[in-house]
């Protein structure tokens, strides 16, 4: 199992890079909580939704053209000026009219102080100017420059907020701050954002000003004609992942959804997990679609994904109160922890319709991907407006994961027409059965009771070696 070894190595080399400040990301939860009440951490959560959304719009699916089109263009370096181009313009327009109009704009999305809105739009225009740089770094194969970048913006971020949250306001060696009337605010957050993106883009220019200005117009239009539906449906996934937290503070309160948006990032460590595996997956799919085992690798791959995800579900929820206790500060925040169950396997769900996406990248058919997108927030509006105000905040929940469980089916009954994989979906089923049932008992009948936790852990990694481990022995066995 070659491949799967090469597979594995990318994962863990350009997964770090972009798991890991994630991962920090998630650790200043801890910070975060201890400091600032649920209704502001609800505000924070709002406005850094719009970032996202921002950032979505202004990549225009370019980084996914980029690797499809890089690999097949004979004029490489034509592609990644063309693209570079191509963000280059449209989000220096965009970033002097949402200048220009800040303040209209700003009052309509909600904010008090134009300030933010000028912020947040700054940062995520810089953001959006290297996504081609880190792109290229991938697919040159240049994982320790991509990693230390990556680590050295969340170094800088997570430096300052500390500095802005806790050194700050805490520390005698900053009695002047305090005697100034210094306190922790959202806006240090958007100020520790903005060094961090900046101090990123001075990194990389390097790497900017070595690409060229080479416009090429036939390169463009296929660049464009592939990305466009990946930006439709990376809105609508905006919207999957974000509509809850939009609408909870209306139809509940924003206390509420202080702590719905904080035991939500405990669902982060699926993300973790997915984003590792996809920094991995993609460029490895590309790669192996025109060799003839290539159904038979995705199968495989696809196996284990679920497997491995099972067992973190499991582990997460069997020692969800001790994690909480880390990383959610005040009490008040450990009172939602009932979603983190499901937001866990609706998080597998959409690992899995990731998974599956591959059929339409391959076949260049974004636009299938954007539809069934766009489909998933349809349920995902729909499911929010039936379960919020019947369910509470576990409706939210529950939204989610009837949306990428939804969007599974239909791709994979989609796919089956159009690329058909033979998929071990007995086995993966089997999978995803235990860790419903071993996480349900965990969280609901043996709470705290760790002995139980550690048991169903390895159960699942006995199935593992039984399931994948063991009938790959007796191939490479059978084939000597």
């Amino acid at each position: 199992m070659t491949y799967l070894k090469s597979f594995f190595k990318d994962t863990a080399i350009y997964g770090l890079g972009a798991v890991l400040p994630k991962v920090i990301n998630f650790g200043l939860t801890a910070v975060v909580t201890s400091v600032f009440t649920t209704t502001q951490f609800s505000g924070q959560t709002q406005w850094f939704i719009y970032a996202g959304f921002i950032n979505v719009l202004l990549t225009l699916g370019m980084e996914t053209a980029f690797f499809r089109f890089f690999t097949r263009e004979e004029s490489q370096s034509q592609v990644v000026s063309t693209s570079f181009m191509m963000l280059l313009g449209t989000s220096l327009v965009f970033l002097l009219v949402s200048l220009s109009g800040s303040g209209a704009i700003s009052g309509f999305l909600g904010f008090d102080n134009q300030v933010f809105f000028k912020i947040l739009v700054t940062v995520t225009v810089l953001d959006t100017w290297v996504v081609i740089p880190f792109a290229l770094l991938r697919v040159t194969g240049r994982p320790v420059r991509f990693m230390m970048v990556k680590l050295l913006n969340i170094t800088v971020y997570a430096t300052l907020v500390i500095c802005f949250l806790w050194i700050l306001p805490k520390t005698g060696l900053f009695w002047e701050a305090q005697k100034l009337g210094f306190t922790p605010d959202i806006i240090h957050l958007f100020y520790a954002n903005l060094a961090a993106s900046l101090i990123t883009f001075i990194i990389l220019a390097p790497e900017i000003m070595k690409m060229g200005w080479h416009w090429n117009r036939t390169i463009a239009l296929k660049l464009y004609r592939y990305g466009w539906p990946v930006m439709i449906g990376g809105l609508a996934y905006m919207v999957n992942e974000n509509l809850d937290k939009l609408w909870i503070p209306d139809l509940i309160s924003e206390d509420a959804n202080g702590i719905y948006s904080a035991c939500y990032k405990l669902s982060v460590f699926m993300t973790l997990y997915i984003t590792a595996f996809r920094m991995g997956a993609e460029p490895f799919f590309f790669r192996h679609a025109s060799s003839a085992d290539a159904k038979k690798k995705y199968v495989r791959i696809m196996s284990w994904f679920v497997a491995m995800g099972c067992i973190f579900i499991v582990g997460i929820v069997g020692f969800l109160d001790i994690i909480a206790s880390v990383f959610l500060q005040k009490p008040e925040y450990r009172t939602g922890l009932f979603i983190v169950p499901v937001l866990l396997v609706a998080n597998l769900f959409a690992g899995i319709y990731n998974n599956l996406s591959i059929w339409y990248k391959l076949t260049d058919k974004t636009q299938v991907g954007m539809a069934l997108s766009i489909m998933g927030a349809f349920f995902t509006f729909i499911s929010l407006w039936w379960l919020l105000p019947v369910l509470g905040l576990i409706g939210g929940a529950w939204a989610t994961l009837i949306t990428y469980f939804s969007m599974t089916v239909v791709s994979w009954l989609l796919g089956r027409k159009f690329f058909p994989v033979p998929y071990e979906w007995s086995k993966i089923t089997i999978f995803v059965f235990l860790a419903g049932v071993f996480s349900f008992l965990s969280f609901y009948m043996f709470r705290g009771q760790y002995v139980y936790s550690l048991l169903f852990v390895a159960i699942m990694f006995l199935w593992t070696y039984l399931s994948l481990v063991k009938p790959s022995q007796k191939d490479i066995l059978g084939a000597m």
